[in-house]
């Protein structure tokens, strides 16, 4: 029997098993529910939402942690058969000499030797042909002076024990040019942001709260560039940016956001055609101008809106990687996201290094939304609310 017939096989009863196990969960709830006092019900099914609602948590929690995770190991670990997510192979700093006589500071893996009836620790600093590796002692987490001893590695055990690897950290950003890049992301995304919010505001405004001919069907031909893919005007975009040379600068990148974007107009004009026109109307009769209306009154009563679309075009603008990659040539004004690209061309080979870069890249973000999160969900639940 060939192999992709016993695969499809496999595949099959893997999904009846699965639909199997989900018609009997559905049972079994079924049958808790009717049996459940009334007054107890609402806390059931608060439950029950919470576990669904942690278990997708996890689903999209678990490539963070095994980022991070991966970025305290040694390279050892991580492409060991044996997967634990805690890092647990200890390391010890060592000066050796490379191949060309200089002198190199590297943290190397600590195992463990039987010899003469007792246990000794040493740290592994080459791996050998034929099974053998280039040992020295270690004591105190102090590695002896001797050029070391080559023994077999069957004879060496791991040394279990917790022992995370900050090292990469300050590894990984020493090694590439992290606060020049950290310093035009962040001008690309605060610029960015200024942009798309100004951007967004003053037409979402005209098309909520102005009445004009033609406001209906100019705002669908607004909305349906939406279904635009990128990927369509990426080529005559990059021409037209090309014949301004502009190409080689952040000008590509930061200019597009003043000119608007269908969703955060679509966003801002929903949030602005909740509030009550009376507002406005009143504010004409005093003597406001429109721009005064939407500054003054409207602006201030729409912060968790303006908030959102900030927040959204920060973050957009901190994870972009195609614009960067087109646009810019030139090492001292990459972006964080290019420069990672940068990382992973020049130590391939290191991937704790690389997880670390990238936890450093991400966290921001994180944090960010840790902070901000009220107000963006508040804009976002409010948001197309009568």
């Amino acid at each position: 029997m060939s192999a992709r017939p016993l695969f499809t096989a496999q595949l099959y009863i893997t999904i009846l098993v699965f639909l199997l196990i989900i018609w009997v969960a559905a049972g079994i709830g079924r049958w808790i529910w009717i049996n459940t006092p009334v007054i107890w019900r609402k806390t059931l099914a608060a439950s029950a939402g919470y576990i669904i609602l942690s278990l997708f948590a996890i689903v999209f929690v678990g490539p963070f942690l095994w980022m991070l995770s991966t970025s305290l190991k040694v390279d050892t670990q991580i492409f060991s058969t044996d997967v634990k997510w805690m890092p647990t192979v200890p390391t010890v700093q060592i000066r050796e000499p490379d191949s060309n006589g200089i002198m190199k500071t590297s943290f190397v893996p600590i195992k463990e030797i039987k010899e003469r009836g007792r246990s000794q620790h040493v740290a592994v600093v080459e791996e050998l042909e034929e099974g053998k590796s280039r040992v020295r002692y270690v004591v105190d987490n102090i590695v002896g002076g001797s050029p070391g001893r080559v023994v077999e590695s069957a004879k060496l055990t791991p040394v279990n024990t917790l022992a995370p690897q900050w090292h990469n950290y300050p590894d990984a950003l020493n090694s590439f040019p992290f606060v020049t890049y950290t310093i035009n992301t962040l001008i690309l995304c605060v610029l960015t942001m200024i942009g798309t919010v100004m951007s967004a505001a003053l037409p979402a405004y005209g098309f909520s709260r102005i009445r004009w001919k033609w406001r209906e069907p100019m705002f669908f031909i607004l909305i349906a560039t939406i279904m635009l893919p990128p990927q369509v005007t990426m080529l005559p975009v990059f021409l037209i940016f090309r014949q301004l040379g502009w190409t080689g600068t952040m000008l590509p990148l930061i200019v597009p956001a003043f000119f608007g974007s269908a969703f955060y107009i679509f966003l801002l004009r929903q949030f602005f055609m909740t509030i009550p026109q009376e507002l406005s109307d009143a504010a004409r009769i005093d003597g406001c101008t429109e721009m005064g209306i939407l500054f003054k009154i409207l602006a201030p009563i729409s912060k968790p809106a303006l908030a959102t679309v900030a927040l959204l075009s920060f973050t957009a603008a901190w994870m972009d990687f195609t614009g960067p990659l087109i646009y810019l040539h030139d090492e001292n004004t990459y972006t964080l996201a290019v420069g990672l690209l940068a990382f992973l061309g020049r130590h391939g080979g290191e991937w704790s290094l690389l997880m670390a870069a990238a936890t450093v890249m991400t966290l921001p973000m994180l944090v960010l939304f840790f902070f901000a999160q009220k107000t963006y969900i508040q804009g976002i639940a409010l948001t197309g609310m009568k």
